[in-house]
């Protein structure tokens, strides 16, 4: 057991990140892109939008620069329209960006600026600019969105946004940042606010509120049960009512984090978010948006503790697609992620309905499910688990191996189904040479369907006459076809533990 486990792949020590471009593609025909769409949310316009330019922070007495960073930061809670006159207030537009970059350069440089009146202030200028109603969906009951073939829509305002968002980070991750002092005004109120605009379709926009939120758990102990049952709740709408969100991804990297600073023994309430959140996110069908994530954090959970490897394989087998061949592959990657951590005694609890999961998939006729359970018998470890189980897994898998190595209409299976046969005959030659009997048995017998049934008839009848037995006897009329196969039955019986004994007399 020592060496086998220490055959395990080391895991992932990161969350996966979520893409915020899409992957160009160089070389091959040319890709045809929908138009970039922009759409702008529901922002409360200024009525007065002319902006005075203020004096830079950085050629002001030291005395004068808090009020002046104030004043900057009371400027730039003037909001602008961006969507239907894009090109008005230009100029006071310019003034607003220009202060907002200035004071992220300010906090970034300079010591002893965030002072204890800089906190409302830069908490106000940040929930007047971003804590606002979200355009409509684009797709809200359509095809689920792809990242790889589909354009997101664009926050039109993003030009001011952005920078608000690099404000905001940079205060959080300043050296004079104080939590105690903070908390005033970062509270549940502004966390349930920022939690809102993850539902953005912006992804720009979502990786800066996925990195603010993961530093606000980090420095304020106080919200972090809040921040999670919070979660918690976005995710039961998004399973149990709604089916759309556009930043599950990013809540997931988060939660793949925080579940990987989890203290041991984990709490009853973090398994149950597994349980009941966790694994019934398999079944959503926009699932491939946010997969990797998703795996992330199983596996993270497993990590800590070993035990609830036997409810999680379950989960996954009930969840499992059943026409959806591309989620079906998505599951066996997981599948292997999870085996490649999984403790040898926690694998020999579910190894069996494993297997004869495993056995369709090979014997699938979408050749990439066939081809990625195949590839299973590339992984070490995963080996080196199944020859410690030889006896109770070779028999589920022979069928489906031995039948596709002839049957399956594609070239590339019939070698990766070769080969996992050759490694199944290097681990126990007997055993291999049993199940092949066994298979062909079965298979003559299915093919030959009147002497199964006299057979069955015999049997049946020796068994109703006997309340209870521990020998049936057995007699077979003298037919030569009849006899000549009995060699076979009896390789059956021997397979199946059961005893017997034949008299050559007939």
């Amino acid at each position: 057991q020592q060496q086998t486990t220490s055959n395990k792949r080391p895991s992932n020590s990161a969350p996966p990140p979520t893409q915020l471009n899409k992957i160009k593609y160089s070389g091959g025909p040319q890709i045809v892109k929908k138009e970039r769409r922009h759409s702008s949310s529901r922002f409360n316009l200024s009525k007065n939008r002319e902006l005075q330019k203020l004096p830079a922070l950085k050629d002001a007495p030291p005395h004068e620069r808090e009020e002046l960073f104030i004043q900057k930061l009371r400027q730039c809670c003037v909001l602008f329209d961006f969507i239907s006159d894009p090109l008005s207030d230009l100029k006071f537009k310019e003034v607003k960006r220009a202060g907002l970059n200035e004071m992220v350069e300010y906090i970034t440089h300079n010591r002893d600026v965030v002072t204890e009146a800089i906190y409302p202030e830069a908490v106000i200028m940040f929930s007047v600019n971003l804590f606002r109603t979200l355009p409509p969906s684009s797709n809200p009951t359509g095809a689920e969105f792809d990242p790889e073939e589909d354009e997101p829509t664009l926050e039109a305002a993003w030009p001011h946004l952005q920078l608000v968002y690099e404000f905001f980070l940079r205060f959080l991750e300043s050296p004079d940042f104080q939590p105690n002092v903070a908390k005033k005004y970062i509270d549940q109120k502004f966390v349930l606010s920022l939690l809102d605009l993850f539902d953005s379709e912006d992804p720009r926009e979502r990786d800066f509120l996925k990195t603010i939120l993961h530093r606000i758990y980090g420095k304020f102990l106080g919200l972090r049960a809040y921040v999670r049952r919070q979660i918690n709740n976005i995710f039961y709408r998004f399973i149990y009512e709604t089916e759309h969100h556009n930043g599950i991804a990013e809540l997931l990297e988060i939660l793949g984090s925080i579940i990987n600073g989890f203290a041991l023994p984990l709490k009853e309430e973090h398994k149950m978010f597994l349980i009941r959140v966790l694994l019934p996110l398999h079944k959503v069908k926009s699932l491939s948006v946010y997969h990797p994530q998703l795996a992330y954090c199983v596996v993270q959970f497993l990590e800590k503790d070993s035990s609830l490897t036997e409810p999680v394989i379950v989960g996954l087998l009930k969840f499992w697609p059943k026409t959806h061949s591309p989620k079906e592959v998505m599951f066996l990657n997981e599948l292997e992620e999870i085996l490649d951590v999984i403790e040898p005694s926690e694998f020999v609890k579910v190894m069996e309905p494993l297997f004869r999961q495993l056995a369709k998939c090979v014997s699938s006729p979408h050749f990439q499910v066939a081809e990625r359970a195949l590839y299973y018998w590339n992984n070490e470890y995963i080996m080196s688990l199944i020859s410690d189980n030889a006896a109770k897994i070779l028999p589920i898998m022979f069928p489906a191996l031995y039948k596709n190595s002839k049957s399956h209409w594609n070239k590339t299976i019939h070698g990766l189904i070769y080969n996992a046969l050759k490694l199944f005959m290097e681990m126990n030659q007997k055993l291999f040479d049993d199940c092949t009997q066994q298979y062909k048995a079965e298979k003559w017998i299915k093919k030959n369907g009147l002497i199964r049934a006299i057979f069955l008839s015999y049997l049946l009848k020796s068994i109703v006459k006997m309340s209870s037995f521990s020998f049936i006897s057995l007699r077979l009329p003298r037919n030569k076809q009849i006899h000549m196969h009995l060699a076979l039955w009896l390789r059956v019986l021997d397979c199946n533990g059961i005893s017997h004994c034949w008299n050559e007399g007939g």
